[in-house]
């Protein structure tokens, strides 16, 4: 078990993912900055599927940034930092050029 979480664009490809053990705190994080706590089921996600606006995904990245600019590195110390911040990156860009993205939580 373990939470796994793509990004998509219009097309259906996948565009990010992060990849959580069942039992790593950090996967809240992400389901956190995405007000998404409703599609997480403790051990993984609940296979549901959301859509993100540009400014939904501005205000994830940024709060994610705020809220651990303070407690981490975000250049590579903490691999989980990392992926978060990376995952965020590539889901605002799509969003970006697409008007929105898909972010499915398996």
């Amino acid at each position: 078990m373990g939470h796994d979480i793509f990004g998509y664009n219009h097309a259906g490809r996948k565009i990010a993912y992060a990849r959580f053990s069942m039992s790593n705190y950090n996967a809240d994080v992400l389901y956190k900055v995405l007000d998404s706590e409703e599609h997480n089921g403790g051990v993984s996600g609940v296979g549901a599927r959301s859509t993100f606006s540009v400014t939904q995904m501005e205000h994830a990245l940024q709060e994610f940034i705020h809220s651990h600019e303070n407690k981490y590195t975000l250049s590579g110390n903490d691999p989980d930092n990392v992926q978060i911040k990376e995952f965020l990156e590539n889901c605002l860009e799509t969003a970006q050029k697409e008007g929105e993205v898909e972010v499915c939580f398996a």
